[in-house]
């Protein structure tokens, strides 16, 4: 896993190179898919690393471990609280009785954040998926999606989980229950229906389990996030 560590550090330096930035900026949600984009981040660009905080009515103790990860490694953070931003947009807009459609507008929002401070530093957005996410689908179209480079979408949740013990991350956010912080009391398990540990067999070894039909039904109904948007061709 160390080996493969800094053979991701050295992509991403080329990547960020081949663009003609500076460094990168990421989401710092206090989970340890950021916390392992953090810790690849700042052994690639150490000062030219950024971790960004952004919480909307979120659980305090989310930025807690956030903290916990940035002093662990000496990262920069700075917060924006998007709390406003989203009302002001609710109440510009409309108060909608789907839980998903407002809460999917939070990663929206925070990717703008990221980009505002992306472009300022000329440094490129950081995504923080993972393979079992990203395999599923299950991230926001255009919002925790909208990024410049995925250093971890190679790799299943078991795998990150490996790579943030090997970079000596806080065992707080590495034994952490994995939540994506859209309401309250949210986990990304409970969401699912189905594991982690399921979900990464079926990507790894192809593995039939009770959820085996849902996952692939997942897989083929996200396919457009993982897409372009189709173009009419003259």
């Amino acid at each position: 896993m160390k080996q493969t560590i800094d053979e991701i550090c050295e992509w991403m330096k080329d990547v960020v190179k081949e663009a003609h930035a500076e460094g990168v900026v990421f989401g710092l949600s206090g989970g340890i898919d950021s916390a392992v984009v953090a810790g690849l981040s700042k052994r690639a660009f150490g000062e030219n690393a950024l971790g960004v905080i952004m919480p909307i009515d979120s659980n305090p103790k989310d930025e807690e471990d956030a903290r916990l990860v940035a002093e662990a490694i000496d990262l920069e953070v700075k917060k924006v609280d998007l709390t406003a931003s989203y009302r002001a947009l609710i109440d510009a807009s409309m108060d909608s009785e789907n839980r998903m459609a407002k809460a999917n507008i939070k990663p929206r929002l925070r990717s703008t954040t990221l980009y505002y401070y992306a472009q300022d530093r000329n440094y490129l957005v950081c995504g923080c998926s993972n393979a079992s996410e990203y395999y599923i689908g299950y991230f926001t179209k255009y919002g925790d999606s909208a990024c410049d480079l995925m250093p971890i979408v190679s790799f299943v949740k078991e795998e990150v989980v490996e790579m943030a013990k090997a970079l000596n991350l806080p065992n707080e956010v590495i034994e952490k229950k994995p939540s994506a912080g859209l309401y309250e009391g949210q986990t990304d398990e409970d969401d699912l229906g189905f594991t982690y540990r399921e979900l990464d067999e079926v990507i790894l070894n192809d593995a039939d389990g009770e959820h085996r039909a849902e996952i692939d039904r997942k897989h083929r109904a996200s396919e457009h996030k993982r897409n372009l948007p189709p173009k009419f061709e003259r």
